[in-house]
């Protein structure tokens, strides 16, 4: 068995107090044997004004959240999916929601920039959400080698769109991570289903990291982190307030479910030429 973990936070704008959290929930997922956390989407800071700023201060990649980022998984010994951050790769350029990926010695050893952006209207006190304001969207999904196997990186929103999953798992993914900030409403609606849901569908373990509570911004996030395994079952769900997660992920739970029922090899949708739309078949 395979200890992760997942850490859920009410993050704020300050972000030495997010950090400061953080640390001490990523402790207490390394005193219960966890060798990967994952931390929750926006974790450093909460609302656009203080993103801009974190983005400002990260360029080059020396920048004080980073910093911290090795530090902590070097002290703790951790591999460390550190949720997303708000980071600018080259000087002048846009700014991508990127999700960093930290081996135990604290290197960083992955960078994956979110795919789609929650440009959306919900039915909540915030009422409108533009990301692409602020961001600007990935060309690339991204799988990574850990010692709790090969993990298939996303980030919240991209949790609606299954064929990103499908080329996670094609890639080798055993394990998929979510970290996110799901509203509410959204939340109460669709986290749990669309997690299982894409969990059945690879027949991955899904590691999800949510915020949770009431935001200072007047935000308001769900919560509800969990780990479900390769059959679609939640194996472990925290509830609405602040906490970590530490659950086991079973590489034989893995092999039995894809072995018992091998939808990769079933699939015919994938690349295969036998199945056209009609108006080519037609022409054929």
């Amino acid at each position: 068995m395979l200890r992760v973990a997942a850490i859920q936070m009410t993050s704020g704008p300050q972000p030495e107090a997010n950090i400061a959290e953080a640390d001490r929930l990523i402790a207490a997922a390394a005193q219960q044997g966890a060798e990967l956390v994952l931390l929750p989407e926006c974790f450093a800071a909460f609302g656009a004004a203080e993103l801009a700023r974190i983005a400002a201060a990260e360029q080059g990649g020396q920048g004080p959240i980073r910093r911290f980022l090795a530090d902590c998984a070097r002290r703790h010994g951790v591999w460390l999916i550190a949720g997303s951050l708000p980071l600018v790769h080259q000087p002048g350029g846009p700014v991508y929601a990127s999700c960093l990926v930290l081996d135990a010695e604290g290197r960083e050893v992955a960078c994956y920039d979110k795919l789609h952006l929650f440009d959306v209207d919900v039915a909540d006190s915030t009422g409108s959400y533009r990301e692409s304001r602020d961001y600007r969207h990935g060309e690339h999904w991204l799988c990574v080698d850990t010692p709790v196997g090969r993990v298939g990186l996303s980030i919240c929103y991209d949790l609606r769109f299954p064929e990103l999953y499908q080329a996670l798992r094609a890639d080798g993914a055993e394990l998929l991570v979510v970290p996110a900030a799901f509203t509410a409403v959204t939340g109460a609606a669709h986290w749990e289903v669309l997690l299982r849901a894409r969990a059945i569908e690879t027949q991955c373990y899904v590691l999800a990291a949510n915020q949770c509570g009431s935001h200072p911004n007047g935000r308001q996030t769900y919560g509800h982190s969990c780990l479900i395994d390769p059959w679609g079952e939640v194996t472990a769900c925290l509830p609405d307030n602040p906490g970590t997660l530490v659950a086991e992920i079973d590489p034989e739970r893995i092999a039995r479910v894809r072995r018992n029922m091998p939808l990769a090899a079933h699939r015919r949708f994938a690349g295969n030429p036998q199945i056209v739309p009609p108006n080519e078949e037609s022409s054929q």
